[in-house]
């Protein structure tokens, strides 16, 4: 009882001073589990249970590296382009065109698991369409955020990379059963983009003869030069071999990524000058989520301690004794209950 107790603490004293802002994240994660491994009176073997948090989470810390890069070597290589280009050519001066078409690439440039990316070339593509034929531009905002909320589940993305560290799971082994959600998921957001793209279309009609140039993110002189317009069915076939070796679990998912990557560096940017420029430019992505996992493991490291005698097995038993048998059946329910809140007023490693 007293180990779940400083276990429960632990949780709520990390959980406060991320909330307080007291200390960042990673800090956090870090420091607090650190201090109470040594208020349960491990001492020393503190740091060894910590250090073997880490080795269990290295699969996911090489799958988050591997797989940051490889999309970023995509997105670099200019990947998605074809798809804003696509996209925009097919919208003309329909609204309903234009919100399917919003929710569409939102989709497929959330791929790459990073937020940021998505919101920038959304909005450089599809802004000034929106401005053109004066559509509501709080629509263009709920359509890439419904659709990267989804995509951002996939095992590269932030939320799942953490639940992969603390479970110990690799990324073929939770991606296959989030992808039929996802993808109806995303069909649902479609679904949404066509009855607002109505609603548009109703108040604004559809305009004829309209014309307006495709906008991009812009780079510099030498990220234009790392653009690969004739590999673009190269990749595509390269990302769709490595999601399906993925989802059917032909391998580690850390190794599908590593040898993705390795060709996808060889084919695109055979120079190593070149290579190494493309991984600088990619690193700051790649830092901060790894930081985040490496935390994670030190934290369940330290939680879990000596071997059935740790905190995390004395929060389970006493979370067992406490729950009647009955109600276990709807363990399920209650987490996916408990997850809508909690993730809510809590970030992705608090919760």
């Amino acid at each position: 009882m007293p180990l779940a107790l400083l276990g429960f603490a632990m949780i709520v004293v990390f959980m406060g001073l991320i909330m307080a802002k007291k200390l960042s994240p990673f800090t956090s994660l870090i420091l607090v589990p650190i201090l109470f491994g040594l208020l349960a009176g491990y001492g020393w073997d503190t740091l060894k249970y910590a250090m073997d948090g880490i080795k269990d989470v290295a699969s996911t810390f090489a799958m988050m590296t591997f797989a940051i890069l490889y999309f970023g070597v995509m997105l670099t290589a200019g990947m998605f382009d074809p798809m804003v280009d696509k996209v925009v050519s097919w919208c003309k001066g329909d609204p309903l065109k234009v919100l399917v078409g919003t929710a569409v690439l939102a989709a497929f440039v959330s791929l790459d698991g990073d937020g940021t990316t998505t919101v920038m070339i959304c909005c450089t593509a599809m802004i000034p369409i929106y401005n053109r034929l004066k559509i509501k531009k709080i629509y263009l905002a709920n359509l890439i955020i419904l659709q990267n909320c989804i995509m951002n589940l996939i095992p590269w993305g932030g939320p799942t990379a953490r639940v992969m560290s603390v479970m110990n799971l690799d990324a073929g082994e939770i991606l296959a059963p989030l992808v039929p959600g996802m993808a109806l998921s995303a069909l649902y957001v479609i679904g949404v983009s066509y009855y607002l793209g109505l609603k548009e279309r109703k108040r604004l009609g559809v305009t004829k003869d309209v014309s307006y140039t495709v906008n991009k993110v812009e780079v510099s002189d030498e990220e234009k030069a790392w653009k690969r317009p004739k590999l673009i069915i190269f990749n595509l076939i390269l990302t769709a071999a490595i999601i399906a070796a993925l989802i059917m679990g032909l391998a580690s998912s850390a190794i599908l990524f590593g040898v993705g990557t390795a060709i996808a560096l060889l084919v695109n940017y055979p120079k190593n000058k070149v290579q190494r420029n493309v991984i600088s430019s990619i690193a700051p992505d790649m830092i901060n989520v790894i930081m985040m996992v490496l935390g994670a493991g030190v934290l369940m490291g330290v939680l879990n301690g000596p071997e059935d005698a740790g905190m995390s097995n004395a929060i389970a038993q006493f979370l067992v004794s406490v729950i009647p048998e009955s109600m276990g059946r709807f363990f399920a329910v209650v987490i996916a209950v408990v997850s809508a809140p909690g993730t809510y007023l809590l970030n992705n490693d608090a919760f």
